[in-house]
C-alpha cells in the first residue's frame, strides 16, 4: 500500500495552508497513494508573539471550513488523510490540538485530542491549549489497522503500547518537533524504539522550518528507517506491507511474551 508523507513549513495564514494541503492531496492521489499523512499545525504557525485568546479565535470545530475542505479534496481524489487543527473547547482561551482522519469519501471516521502537551524544555503548550482526556481506539485504514498519536505523545511509551495491545499495527504521529539540543537525535531514536518495541510500522510526519526540525520519517516494524525526509518540503511516498506486521510479531513475540501478571506487583 502506497503511502505519501508531506512536510512542509506552514505559515501563519490558514487560507495559504490549506490550498497547498488541497494541493498535495491531489498529488498523493495522481500518484495512486490511498493514504496521506501531514503534520501538527499544518492549520497555521503559531509564533510566541500569538496570545491565547488570538489562537482560540482562530481555531474551528471538526464541521469548521478548514475540515470540511480537506474532506472534499479526500473524496474528490478518493484518499485517506490523516491530519490536524486546532479546536475550539469550551474553554474560550484554549484549543485542543485535534488529529482526524478522513475516508476516501469524505467522511470523518476519527479523531484524537492530544492529551500529552508538550510543558518541557522551556514550552508550555497548555498556557494556550486543553488536553484530550483519552486514547482513541484504533481504527481500519486502506493500509491497515491505525492507532493515532500526535508529536509529544511519542515520549510516552505506555500510549503506543496501549495503541499495540488494541490492535494497532501502524501509528501515525502527526508532529510538530522543535528544534533544540539532541532534539533530532531524541526524534529519530523514540520513532525507531516505539516501533521496535510494539512490532508495527510507525508514520511521522513533521514540520520543517519555523522553529521546527522536519526529519519526517516512517520505520518498519524492526525498526529499519524506510523514509527520512530531512529538510526537504514536499511529498514523499513509501509502500507499506501490513504483512510485515505479522512476520514481525511472530519472530519478536513482544506483545506476547509480555508479564502483564507479574507487572502490577511493583508498588512505588
Amino acid at each position: 500500500m502506497k503511502v505519501a508523507v508531506i512536510q512542509f513549513k506552514a505559515s501563519t495564514s490558514k487560507e495559504i495552508n490549506l490550498k497547498k494541503i488541497t494541493s498535495y492531496i491531489s498529488k498523493a492521489a495522481s500518484k495512486n497513494a490511498t493514504f496521506c499523512a501531514f503534520p501538527e499545525f499544518m492549520m497555521f504557525y503559531t509564533n510566541s508573539s500569538q496570545t491565547s485568546k488570538q489562537l482560540a479565535s482562530l481555531s474551528e470545530t471538526i464541521k469548521g471550513n478548514f475540515v470540511t475542505a480537506i474532506a472534499k479534496a479526500a473524496k474528490e481524489n478518493k484518499i485517506q488523510v490523516v491530519g490536524s487543527f486546532y479546536e475550539k473547547s469550551k474553554t474560550k482561551d484554549r484549543v485542543y490540538d485535534t488529529a482526524f482522519v478522513i475516508d476516501k469519501s469524505g467522511k470523518v471516521i476519527s479523531t484524537y485530542r492530544k492529551i500529552h502537551l508538550y510543558d518541557a524544555l522551556g514550552f508550555k503548550e497548555s498556557d494556550k491549549m486543553k488536553s484530550g482526556s483519552k486514547i482513541s481506539k484504533p481504527i481500519n485504514t486502506s493500509i491497515g489497522k491505525i492507532g493515532m498519536m500526535i508529536c509529544y505523545d511519542l515520549r510516552f511509551p505506555e500510549m503506543s503500547r496501549s495503541l499495540a495491545a488494541a490492535g494497532s499495527e501502524i501509528l501515525v504521529a502527526p508532529s510538530a518537533w522543535v528544534k533544540g539540543n539532541m532534539k533530532e537525535e531524541h526524534w529519530i531514536t523514540i520513532n525507531k524504539t516505539r516501533a521496535i518495541e510494539n512490532g508495527c510500522y510507525v508514520i511521522a510526519p513533521d514540520q520543517v522550518g519555523n522553529t521546527y526540525c522536519g526529519r519526517s520519517l516512517v520505520v518498519d516494524p524492526y525498526g529499519k528507517v524506510l523514509l527520512d525526509m530531512k529538510k526537504k518540503q514536499g511529498i514523499s511516498f513509501v509502500d507499506i506491507d501490513p504483512d510485515k506486521v505479522r512476520q514481525t510479531r511472530k519472530i519478536l513475540p513482544l506483545l506476547k511474551n509480555r508479564r502483564t501478571d507479574v507487572y502490577p506487583t511493583l508498588k512505588a
